[in-house]
């Protein structure tokens, strides 16, 4: 794995400052959710919303120019935000919700994805996750999601992780698991939130070009913070990851809503 990186345990100070973090963005939702905003934070900035409609996919920093620093941990804050043409909420609802099938629609990324339970909007999920970039890191993680309607043609899904855990000489027989909240901290939470929004004949409007379904991702994760000396190992992992990881899962939602239609 990493043999020049220190293991380290996530503590409760971190913890306590990413949760905290965590009700601030979730209190700065509730007007998009309310009616009071715009839903979709792609409509909030005119040119921004052109390049979704043209087909990019674009994602930022929710905030800054780069991660929150927090004591002994950095947050990461992303949120992008992608255009189908002529996919319906139905179907992308279909297609994310296939838990058992997200092995096949996210890879590489997640190696492997499995439905633990489901009950109406209610959603426990686990995925098996590679991130590599300069070294390899294997995660096993599960996930509580729920999903709101929030109006015609718009939904809402909240998914927050319940457990990580790296996961050391995967796929050999000395494979194990690490305890959850130790190890080398390149993933400790992953909180995210999806807006779905239908454009159909009867709802376009002016941030509109066509049918289709907009599709964004805020992703909140937490990792370890980057220590004096291994910047060259970590930061590329805790830096840019989650800005590729979120890039990676728009687009991939979006060439698999495209095959199935």
């Amino acid at each position: 794995m990493v043999q020049t990186a220190n293991v380290v345990q996530l503590k409760p100070r971190t913890l306590e400052a990413f949760e905290s973090y965590i009700r601030d963005a979730e209190a700065g939702m509730q007007p998009s959710l309310q009616g009071d905003s715009a839903f979709l934070w792609s409509d909030t900035d005119q040119p921004r919303a052109q390049q979704v409609r043209q087909g990019k996919i674009v994602a930022q920093l929710w905030a800054g120019d780069g991660p929150v620093k927090i004591p002994n941990g950095l947050i990461h804050d992303w949120t992008g935000a992608v255009f189908v043409p002529g996919a319906t909420v139905g179907q992308s609802l279909a297609l994310v919700q296939n838990y058992d099938h997200h092995k096949n629609i996210y890879q590489p990324e997640v190696v492997d994805s499995k439905l633990i339970r489901h009950d109406g909007n209610d959603f426990q999920i686990s995925l098996r996750l590679l991130k590599k970039k300069i070294i390899t890191v294997v995660l096993d993680t599960n996930h509580d999601v729920h999903y709101s309607e929030i109006g015609p043609g718009r939904w809402f899904c909240r998914s927050y992780s319940t457990r990580i855990v790296e996961v050391e000489d995967a796929g050999t027989e000395k494979e194990h698991t690490l305890e959850p909240d130790t190890g080398y901290g390149f993933l400790w939470r992953l909180y995210s939130y999806w807006k779905f929004d239908e454009k159909s004949d009867e709802r376009r409007g002016s941030a509109a070009a066509a049918n289709g379904v907009y599709i964004e991702c805020r992703a909140i994760s937490l990792t370890r913070d980057i220590p004096y000396g291994l910047g060259w190992i970590i930061e590329p992992i805790v830096r840019k990851l989650p800005q590729e990881s979120l890039i990676h899962t728009l687009e991939c939602t979006r060439k698999a809503l495209q095959a199935a239609g």
